[in-house]
């Protein structure tokens, strides 16, 4: 059977939607939000409506019959710890999406906006893998100190849809298998896929983990300490530090690793030393994750927007290599992982989560 299903992705400047046809895209937009529009509402929640009206508008320019759809699927927000798969929008997923229970994110807005849009259509509405997905083991939760608790934020819905694009390209099913993958973007998360879980992974949305294009990576504790009670800096200006202005760019002024690359093979021995830690920090992080699976790997999946890149890519596999073999899935997909994660679903391949 075939469906059409409408994308709904909100980051913090823009929405990208799509609409798909099964799994062809036959619709695809991304509509700019203006920092002057944005800053007319006081709370991410407030700008649901201003959001919603400009998605219907673009979908009514394109002439697109808004009758012939059959479901909503939406990026999830920074929901409370769930289990992987695909969320119907209910009272309780839309009561924590609008509160923000850990952290306000434009991601909120998707179900919100989803489900008004799927209720007004008569057609269900969904989020499939949000960030806060937690299927960690419970002594993978130990930080070493009880009232802090290691926590589970991460690309799961990239990790999820490119373990299971591999596990469908060698005839398995996601559950049959232990995979390592590695989401490496602007954050970057490694996690262990054991037989369909995520078993061990870390808070990557708040900086944990090896260094990124702008994030820190976990820091040495004392040394941090010392810098929050120093007294040269502030409370914002250390977080700003930890997440967006750390790590490569706090290296080299540069986020691009695509810069950084051409300045390492133009000789810039500063820039190489760096992108070389960047590796290695990496490759650090995937092997300390393949003790967790016990040496049992079937395959280690790099992915992400730094996947297109050939030396880290090689940089990594000279690493790791010698773990398991190495699949690279370059990018991230994340309005085909909405819409498969709806048509599993539809489909009766998965069943509908209650949150």
């Amino acid at each position: 059977m075939s469906y059409k299903i409408l994308i709904i992705n909100p980051g913090s400047t823009s929405t990208k939607i799509s609409v798909y046809e099964n799994e062809k895209e036959i619709l695809s937009e991304t509509l700019r939000h203006p920092a002057e529009e944005i800053a007319k509402f006081a709370t991410i929640p407030d700008q649901k409506d201003f959001r919603k009206q400009i998605i219907l508008d673009s979908l009514k320019k394109e002439h697109f019959d808004m009758s012939t759809l059959n479901a909503v699927s939406c990026r999830g927000g920074l929901l409370k710890p769930i289990h992987g798969g695909t969320y119907a929008t209910t009272p309780e997923l839309l009561a924590d999406s609008r509160k923000g229970v850990q952290g306000q994110h434009a991601a909120n807005l998707g179900a919100l906006i989803g489900k008004e849009i799927g209720d007004e259509l008569g057609i269900p509405s969904f989020v499939v893998d949000p960030p806060t997905v937690d299927e960690m083991m419970s002594i993978a939760k130990y930080s070493g100190l009880p009232i802090i608790e290691r926590q589970s934020k991460f690309h799961a819905l990239n990790q999820k849809a490119v373990a299971r694009r591999y596990a469908k390209e060698v005839g398995k099913k996601y559950d049959e298998l232990n995979l390592i993958v590695c989401h490496m973007g602007g954050g970057i998360s490694v996690g262990a896929h054991c037989h369909g879980e995520v078993i061990d992974t870390y808070n990557a949305l708040d900086g944990e983990g090896p260094f990124t294009p702008e994030r820190t990576g976990s820091l040495p504790c004392n040394q941090l300490v010392d810098l929050c009670f120093g007294g040269k800096y502030t409370e914002g200006e250390i977080r700003k530090m930890i997440t967006g202005r750390g790590g490569l760019v706090a290296y080299t002024g540069s986020t691009d690793m695509r810069d950084l690359i051409d300045a390492m093979n133009k000789g810039d021995k500063k820039v190489t030393e760096v992108v070389d830690a960047f590796h290695y920090q990496i490759a650090k992080e995937i092997a300390a994750l393949s003790a967790c699976l016990k040496g049992k790997i079937d395959q280690i999946i790099l992915t992400g927007g730094i996947a297109y890149g050939k030396e880290t890519v090689d940089a990594l596999t000279e690493y790791i290599g010698w773990i398991a073999p190495v699949t690279t899935y370059p990018g991230e997909d994340e309005m085909l992982s909405l819409a498969q994660g709806a048509l599993r679903v539809l489909n009766g391949e998965e069943k509908l989560q209650t949150y």
